[in-house]
């Protein structure tokens, strides 16, 4: 992940019955930040600040749900692209190639399993 623009951190930042304050944290980052907030069970919840384009990637074994908390997302797939405001949310399956793009700021949360690279396989 090093070659690629994207502060990306995979430690987990909060720990169980922490309360974790997504839109104090998210505001103290700039884009493209990438942050795991808490394990659950497999599974991790990650905290995203983005702005323009990430790039096309998949995960070969794993399914990703994105949530977007402020901002604008368009998640752009091979047959079509879906826009996404606040409070909405998708579910990209294993192996779909996917492309998420932010118009403006937006915040994100992201979950998946906790081995899944965030920057695709």
């Amino acid at each position: 992940m090093s070659d690629l623009p994207y502060d990306i951190h995979l430690d987990v930042k909060f720990p169980a019955l922490e309360c974790i304050d997504v839109a104090g944290y998210a505001a103290q980052q700039t884009p493209w930040w990438n942050q795991t907030l808490s394990k659950v069970n497999d599974c991790v919840v990650r905290l995203g600040v983005i702005h323009g384009d990430f790039h096309w990637h998949k995960h070969d074994a794993e399914d990703e749900f994105f949530y977007v908390v402020d901002g604008r997302l368009l998640m752009e797939l091979e047959t079509k692209t879906v826009e996404l405001l606040p409070g909405q949310s998708i579910l990209i399956p294993a192996g779909v190639l996917h492309c998420p793009h932010a118009p403006e700021r937006t915040t994100i949360l992201m979950f998946e399993g906790s081995g899944v690279v965030p920057t695709g396989d």
